[in-house]
């Protein structure tokens, strides 16, 4: 807005310097339109050398506080910087393999608005400004702290960085590329567990050689993110000079294999396929903090055993992007043998189930 005030104040003193011939309103012009110059020379200059990192810390989930930080380096060796300002959008991202072209030529008035209604509703935009100044050769930070809305893939882009120098009214944007493409798991939710008979175990409380919170240390590995900081075997770190964890043998055989089928003529209600990923997500943490999670699936994809956090992290990844399938899973040879299959089915018109061998095991 500023920019156009000037722009019509220039015009107008050229129309009015033309008519009158006046040598003053020529110098007021020439004046005007010199500070416009030099505020875009100052501006360029202001920006030259300067560096932006866009970094975003996992795990996102949705409706979650996320942060988004931009890291800063200002390159020149003398001149420091002032009055940057950050456009950062967020925006939920299709799977390209679902992206199709659509026209909106012969549509009605009302259903485009609806769908740049939408559009504008994934969208979340913000402003950020430089606190102070960018010293040369130092460096800087600006966080912004937002919500997804939805769980699923999230684009996060600097759309542009602009300057206020010299002057603070007159605002120059360059466009970025800058981009840092994630997902977002579903949000934990409250679920009810019911009482049945245990998963099968072993003959006499054996204990097993797999990853559990049994008594037994089974092994020592390297500290991955999700690990618990009370497993860190502080004296093996000292030694190595590296994190490391213990592993305890699990007391029991007890464990569960969960398989979700996303058939969509089953989960006919969108809000009951959301309650459902966001029951699965959730219960699978829990059961991977007991040591009881032995193997997940979807549908008919290979199974994918959880033995350490990054597994965990892999199922939550494969959960945020889940669709309901069009056609049924049918059977899974690695999971419809086994006796402690954890699979899912709606409970009532809004509610989801889980079921063991049959019996209700838990609902949300």
């Amino acid at each position: 807005m500023p920019g156009v005030v000037l722009i019509a104040l220039c015009l107008g003193l050229g129309t009015a310097a033309y008519n009158t011939s006046s040598n003053i309103l020529f110098i007021t012009l020439s004046l005007l339109l010199s500070c416009l110059v030099l505020s875009g020379v100052l501006s360029w200059l202001n920006l030259r050398g300067v560096e932006w990192r866009l970094r975003i810390a996992p795990p996102l989930r949705a409706g979650h506080d996320t942060v988004a930080g931009l890291d800063l380096r200002n390159g020149k060796a003398f001149l420091p910087t002032y009055g940057l300002g950050f456009e950062l959008v967020a925006r939920s991202t299709d799977d390209p393999a679902h992206q199709h072209a659509e026209s909106t030529v012969s549509a009605p008035g009302a259903e485009v608005r609806a769908l740049l209604a939408r559009a504008d509703a994934a969208v979340t935009r913000i402003r950020l400004d430089l606190p102070g100044r960018l010293d040369p050769r130092g460096e800087g930070r600006v966080e912004w702290v937002f919500k997804p809305a939805r769980r699923g893939r999230l684009g996060v882009e600097l759309a542009a960085v602009g300057s206020l120098f010299p002057f603070g009214f007159l605002r120059k944007d360059i466009g970025t590329e800058v981009r840092a493409d994630t997902v977002v798991w579903p949000a934990p939710i409250e679920y009810r567990r019911h009482a049945i008979a245990g998963a099968r175990r072993a003959a006499g409380d054996e204990r097993v050689a797999r990853t559990g919170s049994g008594g037994d240390l089974l092994a020592l590995r390297r500290f991955s993110v999700g690990d618990s900081h009370r497993l860190i075997h502080w004296k093996a770190s000292a030694r190595t000079g590296t994190l490391l964890v213990r592993q305890f043998a699990a007391e029991t055989a007890e464990g569960y294999s969960m398989w979700l089928r996303t058939d969509a003529d089953v989960w006919v209600r969108p809000e009951q396929f959301e309650l459902l990923l966001r029951f699965v997500a959730t219960l699978a943490e829990d059961l991977f903090r007991t040591g009881r999670l032995v193997a997940v699936a979807v549908d008919a994809e290979p199974l994918l055993p959880i033995r350490r956090g990054r597994d965990l992290e892999l199922w939550l990844n494969r959960l945020a992007v889940a669709e309901p399938a069009a056609t049924a899973a049918g059977t899974h040879d690695g999971l419809s043998a086994r006796q402690d299959l954890m699979t899912f089915a709606p409970d009532g018109a809004r509610g989801v189930a889980a079921y063991v061998g049959g019996k209700k095991a838990a609902s949300a």
